[in-house]
């Protein structure tokens, strides 16, 4: 359902307001995701797929596959891009499916536990939302919360998961429950997490590598830095960085609102230069179509 924001800076905020979260949950959750905290939302989920590497189960299945050694950015993008494509269209929609086949059909390929999954799907409701209450612009609408719930359960569902909580608090506490007793150092969590920290590291300038790294090791909690076997962070580097994230977000709640979705609009992107032009869910993935050889490269960059 497409809609329009009501006038002003909260205007998003009031058309959720008249939203049911669970009927309109795919709606909440895109102006949330899209329109709302588009930053918020891509830091969040980095780190959110970062979070789900401390599980040794978990890292051990990501260092068999080798795609994080070989090609961390694409299996990165990947990523982010079906979930985005079910965010941007809708589940049930034909490029919804396209990318919950693509999804499923990349899982086929391993024996992965229904709880390991249940937990990552949990990363994507319940990280993103504590760092947009900690460092967007806004705190979220209630609404926008169990929106949020509503769209992965249903995501969830699709993929195969069993047993999905049927209330908010108790996949909460699934999810910390699950890394209480999951959250342990292995070599494979030590492998894939410098994999990824390496890929954050390659998104900037190589002489601010030393800073990027600190950077993130402030930004981890000690379960998450034990289970990588990286240093603890500076607290002296944590402090600068939440007061830089906070004083972007003081900033920020002085511009427009956005009138664009940018939940799949990124002209950087990496691996697949001006996405979506020029590509389908089907050319994403490890078992991505050929066309995307003949799309990359000569898609033209998308304005944001």
């Amino acid at each position: 359902m497409e809609i329009t924001p009501k006038r002003g800076r909260f205007g998003w905020l009031a058309r959720i307001e008249e939203l049911d979260p669970v009927r309109d949950c795919q709606t909440i959750h895109r102006i949330t995701a899209g329109y709302e905290f588009p930053w918020d939302y891509q830091r969040a989920l980095e780190f959110a797929l970062f979070r789900t590497y401390c599980v040794p189960t978990i890292s051990a299945l990501l260092a068999e596959t080798g795609e994080f050694e070989k090609r961390p950015q694409k299996r990165y993008d990947d990523t982010a891009l079906l979930m985005a494509e079910m965010l941007e269209h809708g589940y049930d929609s034909e490029r919804g499916r396209e990318s919950l086949r693509v999804v499923n059909r990349m899982h086929a390929q391993y024996d992965i536990s229904n709880d390991d999954m249940l937990y990552v799907l949990t990363t994507f409701i319940y990280e993103p939302i504590e760092w947009i209450d900690t460092y967007g612009w806004r705190r979220l609408h209630p609404k926008e919360r169990l929106a949020t719930f509503h769209f992965y359960c249903e995501v969830g569902k699709r993929m195969g998961i069993k047993h999905i909580p049927q209330s908010y608090t108790e996949l909460a506490q699934f999810k910390l429950d699950y890394e209480e007793r999951t959250f342990r150092f292995s070599e494979d969590n030590r492998r894939i997490g410098t994999y990824t920290l390496d890929l954050y590291c390659s998104w900037f300038p190589a002489a601010l590598t030393p800073a990027v790294k600190q950077g993130v090791f402030a930004l981890l909690d000690d379960r998450m830095a034990h289970a990588f076997g990286f240093p603890a962070g500076s607290t002296t580097v944590e402090r600068v960085a939440v007061r830089a994230l906070r004083a972007r977000a003081r900033v920020e709640r002085f511009f427009p609102k956005r009138t664009r979705s940018r939940v799949t609009a990124d002209a950087t992107n990496k691996t697949y230069p001006g996405y979506p032009v020029g590509y389908q869910p089907s050319d994403l993935g490890t078992l991505a179509s050929p066309r995307v050889r003949s799309c990359a490269g000569r898609a033209p960059a998308i304005s944001v």
